[in-house]
């Protein structure tokens, strides 16, 4: 799945599919439920075909993250998000061996890993990103 459509909104459950813009931010409908709303742009809106985890070297973008996690997994649920510290560093280490450890906080291996079991529980475990990919192509 292209990830450049897949949004996380502050305030809102879940993972939303952007649809369009709107006069004043966008029109969303969830992954989840199919139900269609509009969004403004006071939300928090973070499209997750441009986050990218830090690493020592450079950036991996999130697709690769999660493609990582699906080869671990056999296209499976990761480990529960709400696992202790340790657990979680563990598992990430494992997953992306060269993340920074300083600027990678638990609290985003956990977003990681929700966004990723939730992704899987609706069916989709092949992850790109256009965008990311073009970016890449172009250094």
């Amino acid at each position: 799945m292209n990830l450049d459509k897949v949004l996380s909104i502050s305030g809102k459950p879940g993972l939303y599919e952007l649809i369009s813009r709107s006069k004043g931010g966008f029109i969303v409908k969830s992954m989840e439920s199919g139900k269609k709303t509009a969004v403004s742009m006071r939300h928090n809106i973070n499209v997750l075909g441009e986050i990218a985890i830090y690493t020592y070297d450079d950036e991996i973008p999130l697709y690769k993250v999660f493609n990582n996690i699906a080869e671990k997994e056999s296209k499976g649920k990761t480990i529960d998000p709400k696992s202790s510290s340790n657990e979680l560093k563990s598992y990430f280490q494992d997953v992306l061996p060269e993340y920074d450890e300083e600027r990678v906080y638990v609290s985003n291996i956990k977003k990681v890993l929700q966004w990723y079991n939730s992704l899987i529980d609706l069916g989709i475990s092949e992850f790109e990103a256009e965008k990311a990919q073009e970016r890449e192509e172009e250094r």
